[in-house]
C-alpha cells in the first residue's frame, strides 16, 4: 500500500497510530490516494493517445471497471474526480458501477 512507519510522537493528524497492550508504538502515513487517482487518469489518458472525456460509452465503461479494481472508488470524490476526467456525471459513472454489479 505504501504506507510510511513513523515514531508515535512524530505522527500528524492524517497518520493512524497503533497501540500494544496500551502503548502507542507506532504511527503509519498512508499515501495520499487521491493524488494516485490523478496519476492513474494521466496514465489512463496517455496511454489512449487523447483525452478520456473524448471516448466513447463502451471505452468509459471499461475504464470505470478499471478504476473499481484498482480501489480507485475508495478514495474520496474518488467518484467526483473519475466523472470530470470522464466528461460525465457522476451520476453515469454510478450507473456504469452499478450496471457491472448487475451483469
Amino acid at each position: 500500500m505504501g504506507g510510511e512507519l513513523l515514531p508515535p510522537g512524530d505522527a500528524g493528524p492524517d497518520d493512524v497510530v497503533l497501540a500494544w497492550q496500551g502503548a502507542d508504538v507506532v504511527a503509519v502515513r498512508l499515501p495520499q490516494l487521491a493524488a494516485s487517482l490523478d496519476h492513474i487518469l494521466a496514465a489512463m489518458e496517455r496511454a489512449r493517445g487523447r483525452p478520456l472525456a473524448e471516448l466513447d460509452r463502451k471505452a468509459k465503461q471499461e475504464i470505470v471497471r478499471t478504476l473499481e479494481a484498482r480501489g480507485a472508488f475508495a478514495v474520496r470524490h474518488g467518484v467526483e474526480t473519475v466523472a470530470s476526467a470522464l466528461g460525465v456525471s457522476r451520476f453515469t459513472v454510478y450507473n456504469y458501477l452499478n450496471r457491472d454489479k448487475g451483469a
